[in-house]
């Protein structure tokens, strides 16, 4: 049977439209921050508060997979986050911003979880590879097509939100013709996510999950404030964030295969290596554009990676309480990443930015040559 399904063909629609929403108002938000003249840590605190709501979203989603199954959960989760996107047209200010911000953080994670089970519950350990490149790949493709919206429309507040709203809602409609089977049985039910947190065959992949967050949290939530320190003009850094998300883009299928072919630990380390190298680069004052495509192909494909090796890991029936596990790592280090950078940046300078990644992405790469003897090499196709 094809792995290619109506559900799985479907829900990828409905994700490109959702991600090409998240994307615009995850680069425009701290700019319109910034634009009010509001101190660097309090934009790094509302990027660390939609962080916070996605940590909140991925405890909450499982049960409601649960109870309602992948369809309806799909349903409230866009919901929540067009109500969000809406809140920020309507109330202003600071302490504002950081709740809907938080909404939206809880909406987002609750897609991600959503989309990531069904996916991997659609597929066996022969296609999951594939399923998971293919949800990587529409994610960044939605990133940059709402990045290179950003430098194409006006980006004043009350002009996006229109627009936006109605790609949320439209980013529903893919699922109202088609229905994804809910798992269900004992074993399903009896696991929980904090098992999958302490599974030590997993951990390499739980702590790239981590690792990943703080990377693309940073990038996310503070490259965008970094560029205009720098001068440049909100379209231009439209135009730079798709070229660093391009890059994911770009190295999701060659790495996919090579993971597969010369097995995760080898490509987790080159990959770690590849974002501590890219980022001296951005240090070094080196050409931004190859720069940040080299930090872009690396840090943007660190994620699936440490999840497909985690999930090889567990069973059928326990792939959702993993992938909460390893979306809760994800969120963990995304919402400690932009926090603790926007205030070192605030204190010192803007180059602290790529000084975190290059020293967290150093951590990884000496656990990952640790622990090599310990961690057996997975061979994805059986």
């Amino acid at each position: 049977m094809s792995v290619w399904t109506r559900p799985v063909l479907f829900l990828l629609c409905g994700l490109l439209l959702l991600t090409l929403a998240i994307a615009v108002m995850n680069t425009l938000v701290p700019l319109w921050l910034a634009h009010d003249q509001l101190p660097t840590w309090q934009v790094g605190m509302v990027s660390s508060s939609y962080f916070t709501g996605n940590l909140a979203g991925t405890l909450v989603t499982g049960v409601l997979i649960k109870k309602w199954g992948f369809n309806r959960s799909y349903y409230l989760a866009s919901a929540i986050f067009g109500v969000a996107c809406l809140g920020l047209g309507i109330m202003t200010g600071f302490w504002s911003w950081l709740a809907w911000r938080f909404i939206a953080g809880v909406g987002c994670a609750m897609i991600w979880v959503v989309v990531e089970s069904a996916l991997m519950s659609s597929g066996t350990s022969r296609n999951r590879g594939r399923l998971l490149a293919a949800y990587m790949m529409v994610y960044y493709l939605g990133t940059v097509a709402g990045q290179l919206l950003i430098s194409k429309v006006s980006t004043e507040l009350l002009n996006i939100l229109p627009w936006v709203s109605g790609m949320v809602i439209a980013g529903i409609l893919p699922l109202l013709f088609t229905h994804i089977v809910n798992m269900h049985g004992e074993g399903h039910e009896s696991t929980h996510m904090w098992s999958m947190l302490r599974l030590r065959e997993a951990r390499l992949g739980v702590n790239g999950c981590i690792i990943s967050g703080i990377v693309l949290g940073s990038l996310y939530g503070l490259m965008p404030l970094w560029l205009n320190h720098q001068g440049i003009s909100d379209a231009h850094i439209g135009f730079w964030m798709a070229v660093m998300v391009s890059a994911g883009i770009v190295g999701q299928w060659p790495i996919g295969r090579l993971a597969d072919r010369y097995g995760r630990l080898l490509v987790l380390r080159v990959q770690v290596f590849v974002v501590i190298l890219g980022a001296l680069a951005m240090l070094g004052n080196a050409a931004m554009g190859p720069s940040l495509f080299i930090l872009g192909a690396a840090g943007f494909t660190l994620y699936p990676v440490a999840m497909a090796w985690a999930c090889e890991k567990v069973g059928h029936h326990q792939l959702v309480a993993m992938n909460q596990a390893l979306l809760l790592s994800y969120t963990i280090g995304s919402l400690a990443g932009p926090s603790l950078t926007s205030m070192l940046m605030q204190r010192y300078s803007d180059n602290l930015l790529f000084i975190m990644i290059a020293s967290v992405s150093f951590v990884y790469l000496m656990m990952l040559l640790r622990k090599a003897g310990q961690h057996p090499t997975p061979v994805a196709h059986a």
